[in-house]
């Protein structure tokens, strides 16, 4: 007997786990691993709930982990939905729900596939599930935890497979070998408040500001690299919080978000930041404020034999041989890279976190039967 996947899909959708809520998910499926022998550990932190799961020896010579995410984002208006957004339904052919592409069916897709395979076939060596239930929030207590955890455990993966939706628009289109960073500027222009018809009395941190700014955006970072598209900065928000048409602001407030190749790293970018600032400051009077947060750094998986591996089971499972790609935001392989080689391969992603959330059914059963192949493949 083999594990449903599509049915685990809808009973996870069913639970819900709006991030921080863990709503079931994690208890559901540590019964289902339970129940076919694997080891389950909550490694729940500061209120964060987390899943580790492993079948075979500890400290195995071969392990092949997998990882993912059972929380999802809010569904916002339910009554905008034309489906009930945790009734895990299935009409025609398609599963409808929060977290239907991100990412309950891909952690349904591995699950089943990891608990069929040490049934069928018990490998010489271990399958490990990190499941989270912070990807959507903050991150702090989530996969990052696991791999704390892991590292004061002794355990460890060879390799790791995230199950992030990776494919555009056709299942098999792209896999992920790596991740660009990504980091968040908070800006804060301090000058000195005047009249507007008085300008030598004041230092307008406006015009310092939007300066810095200009000279943020005036040429590109960088023309892209091997593996990665061009660094992109955005300016996200400008704001005095004046409502005087007449006055001149003490202070201006700016946040800039840069999705980074490998040509930088967040230390790099925070040099050059510091360094445009001073520079206006020099020119102007006007002191910054620059704090910076580092949600990830840039990396990548080099194509090698776990690459090939499991781009070899995607192409025999879909016809299609994927992409390698680097493109879009961040995920949990931004740790997972730290610990082992790691790529991404999942659902085609054009309805996540969307009204009506939904996934064909027959994507959920292809996933599954490439995990299957590239566990076959690793262990054979």
């Amino acid at each position: 007997m083999t594990t449903d996947a599509v049915a685990l899909s809808a009973d996870l959708i069913r639970c819900p786990s709006v991030t921080p809520d863990e709503g079931g998910a994690l208890v559901l499926l540590q019964s289902l691993l339970i129940g076919a022998g694997f080891s389950c550990t909550r490694v729940d932190r500061n209120g964060t709930p987390n899943l580790f799961a492993r079948w075979g020896a500890k400290g195995a010579a071969k392990t092949f982990g997998f990882n993912g995410h059972t929380d999802v984002v809010p569904v916002g208006d339910a009554r905008a939905w034309s489906h009930d957004p945790f009734g895990g339904e299935i009409n025609s052919g398609v599963l409808w729900g929060r977290g239907a592409q991100d990412m309950k069916s891909g952690v349904a897709a591995f699950a089943a596939a990891a608990v069929d395979f040490v049934r069928a076939t018990p490998p010489d060596g271990a399958v490990i599930l990190a499941i989270t239930g912070d990807e959507e929030g903050p991150g702090r207590d989530g996969t990052r935890a696991l791999l704390d955890w892991m590292a004061d455990q002794g355990e460890a993966m060879s390799v790791c497979l995230v199950g992030e939706p990776t494919c555009p628009e056709v299942m098999g289109q792209m896999m992920k070998i790596g991740r660009r960073g990504s980091m968040t500027f908070y800006i804060e222009a301090e000058g000195v408040q005047g009249h507007a018809a008085y300008p030598h009395r004041a230092k307008n941190p406006l015009h310092a500001l939007v300066a810095l700014l200009g000279q943020m955006v005036a040429e590109p970072l960088d023309p892209g690299t091997k593996h990665f598209q061009p660094t992109s900065l955005q300016i996200t928000t400008i704001d005095c919080a004046n409502p005087a048409n007449n006055v001149i602001p003490a202070r201006a407030k700016a946040t800039v978000n840069i999705r980074f190749n490998d040509a930088h790293t967040g230390a790099s970018l925070i040099a050059w930041a510091h360094e445009l600032a001073q520079g206006i400051t020099t020119q102007t009077g006007v002191d910054f404020t620059l704090n910076p947060d580092i949600s990830g750094e840039s990396f990548v998986t080099p194509p090698g034999p776990f690459v090939d591996l499991v781009a070899d089971a995607v192409q025999a499972e879909t016809g299609m041989a994927p992409e390698l790609s680097t493109s879009g935001g961040t995920s949990d392989a931004r740790f997972v890279k730290d610990h082992c080689p790691v790529v991404e391969f999942g659902l085609v992603g054009d309805r996540m976190h969307q009204v009506d959330e939904r996934v064909p059914v027959d994507q959920i059963e292809t996933l599954k039967r490439v995990y299957a192949r590239a566990l076959k493949a690793y262990f054979a």
